[in-house]
């Protein structure tokens, strides 16, 4: 006999599929509810309550989007030399890949915004 579905999956099975987004003709031809379901399906699992699930979604939220959760560092090991790619002097941040220095990382910027500068005191 199945397991009794949680209330979560069922909510997101309804929801998902009421936006079509199980369908064939979807985005990405209906795989992004399979995905879905499988992550909701995992945190349903977890059993989380009010305050667990939600320090659970903005911590997974910001990892899976790639964001720093600790300030960028200054030290070698956090920055690789992409200067022989680029064809000048610059290094590429392990830890957040929008973010360039060319001063081996003492100073870096978003490449999506290159106007404000950051240093070791202001990130």
């Amino acid at each position: 006999m199945e397991k009794e579905k949680n209330s979560l999956v069922i909510h997101a099975e309804r929801e998902l599929k009421l936006a079509g987004i199980d369908q064939k003709d979807a985005d990405y031809g209906g795989m992004l509810y399979d995905a879905v379901m499988e992550l909701i399906r995992v945190f349903a699992k977890q059993g989380h309550s009010g305050f667990s699930a939600m320090r659970t979604l903005q911590l997974f939220k910001e990892v899976a989007s790639y964001k720093n959760l600790m300030p960028i560092g200054t030290t070698k090991d956090e920055w690789v030399d992409v200067s022989e790619t680029i064809g000048r002097p610059c290094w590429q941040n392990k830890r957040n890949s929008e973010m360039f220095s060319e001063t081996a990382g003492e100073t870096w910027y978003n490449v999506g915004d290159k106007t404000k500068i950051f240093t070791k005191d202001n990130n």
